[in-house]
């Protein structure tokens, strides 16, 4: 359901990496994108649920890093990790903005819409569908909360810089999200065990 946890930049020193992608090193460029680019993908489908979302926010962000590692925009502060999913974070808002305003938008969240298509045609079973239709009904906040810490695979103390809140508020929110997650697929579960087809004949037989 919710994704591990990988190493994040506390846990290792991107220093030497970062110096040599800003030198043009191939190798350099080739490690940052199989370190980050599928946590971003995952971070935006998780909230979206398109993987054309995914991929162009994706492709998006590793276009804006390497034009500010490359043109020495970007010093590395042992915080490249923060900093490239702030830029992430702020494309999704910027793409869920765009797609609430669009005139020719049906009623609704356009992209729920399609998360609500799409999830129809994805065999990962029901408690894939339940887990997503929970985090929609999570505030923005919280949502995000979670995302960047189990899709994002981010640490507390990052997330905290990220989204400038103190470390007790943030495990606080963190905390809350997950119970009122349980809380929303422990109730659809039983909504749906009492509106199976099987379950009502039981309540309707002799």
């Amino acid at each position: 359901m919710i994704q591990g946890k990988e190493p994040t930049d506390d846990d290792i020193d991107l220093t030497p990496t970062l110096r040599a992608a800003r030198a043009g090193d191939p190798l350099a460029w080739k490690f940052l994108v199989e370190r980050y680019s599928k946590r971003i993908f995952g971070l935006v489908f998780a909230r979206c649920q398109s993987a054309e979302i995914g991929e162009e926010i994706t492709q998006s962000v590793f276009t804006t890093i390497a034009a500010k590692v490359l043109g020495g925009e970007y010093n590395d502060d042992g915080r490249f990790e923060a900093w490239i999913f702030r830029i992430a974070i702020n494309r999704l808002r910027d793409r869920m903005r765009r797609e609430r305003n669009r005139p020719d938008a049906p009623s609704g969240d356009a992209l729920e819409q399609v998360a609500s298509a799409k999830a129809t045609k994805r065999p990962d079973g029901e408690d894939h569908r339940m887990l997503r239709m929970a985090l929609e009904k999570l505030s923005e906040s919280d949502r995000e909360v979670v995302l960047l810490r189990h899709h994002g695979g981010m640490s507390f103390k990052q997330i905290s810089e990220l989204l400038d809140e103190p470390m007790g508020t943030l495990l606080a929110r963190h905390h809350r999200a997950l119970r009122k997650l349980k809380e929303l697929m422990e109730s659809e579960s039983e909504s749906n065990e009492r509106t199976r087809p099987d379950a009502t004949a039981r309540g309707t037989g002799s």
